[in-house]
């Protein structure tokens, strides 16, 4: 009889999950930690060399590299096509891919409006009405969406970011209510500041100097260390971490919920 310890089994084994905005920051380390659990990731995201990188670095036998446009109705469809015929079903999906934007509401351009709203509302509406049928199909499973901090509030000069936020949560809840009896669980995470390339100053302030981007982070981890009772942004393996739980049966009887990660940030004003 073998001594040799058997491995634990992974709280994903056996599953399909295809996530979106998966070359880098929060979606890359869910699909890492996926794959560590023993799913198959369909990574998918625009940003080709990185995405591809990460998932050679996962391995072929566990990751799929594939190019998507959230925002590309055919390009779901083919994403979709491309990932059963790899892994031969799909039973969970993360609807991760997002934009950021800051201005004044009112000097906002109807062009970035639409395009954050094409982006992190539409992108996750047309991942559930891609996927929920095959979901359906393979007997069940989880869809999660990234809606935010800011779609449970108000922040300032995110306007078009805060509304599609609150839509993506309020999408979730419908989509909880008409795929509950189909087998399928929908809940949304809304992180709160969380260090990743999105919401580093590069990304909203590129033609910046090199000294005044150093000075723009390191004013924004003070503001944060003020502003967030944990004292600090998070960290997006702590995102990944939540969107497990609620990918796995460690949350079988939650749906329709909208989860906060955000260091205590929405409980309220601490007064010093």
């Amino acid at each position: 009889m073998s001594t040799e310890p058997h491995p634990a089994p992974g709280k994903l084994d056996g599953r399909v999950v295809l996530i979106t905005g998966a070359a880098r920051g929060q979606g890359e380390q869910e699909a890492r930690l996926f794959a560590a659990e023993g799913a198959r990731v369909v990574l998918a995201d625009v940003l080709d060399e990185q995405g591809r990188a990460v998932a050679a670095d996962i391995g072929p036998e566990r990751a799929l590299y594939l190019h998507l446009d959230v925002t590309d109705e055919d390009g779901w469809r083919a994403a979709l096509a491309a990932a059963k015929e790899r892994f031969g079903h799909v039973d969970g999906l993360v609807n991760n891919a997002g934009v950021l934007r800051f201005n004044e509401l009112v000097a906002t351009p109807l062009a970035e409006f639409q395009l954050v709203t094409q982006v992190n509302q539409v992108g996750a509406f047309l991942g559930i009405r891609t996927l929920a049928p095959e979901i359906v199909a393979a007997g069940g499973g989880t869809i999660v969406n990234t809606a935010s901090y800011a779609g449970m509030t108000g922040i300032a000069y995110v306007g078009a970011y805060s509304a599609s936020k609150h839509a993506v949560v309020g999408l979730t809840r419908v989509a909880a209510l008409e795929l509950a009896p189909k087998g399928i669980r929908v809940n949304a995470i809304c992180p709160g500041a969380v260090d990743t390339p999105m919401t580093h100053p590069d990304a909203f302030a590129p033609d910046a100097d090199p000294a005044t981007l150093e000075k723009m982070r390191q004013s924004a981890g003070e503001y944060y260390r003020k502003l967030v009772p944990l004292g600090r942004v998070g960290r997006p393996e702590e995102i990944a971490k939540l969107a497990l739980f609620l990918s796995c049966e460690d949350s079988s009887y939650i749906t329709g919920q909208p989860i906060v990660i955000d260091g205590g940030w929405l409980a309220g004003v601490t007064v010093q």
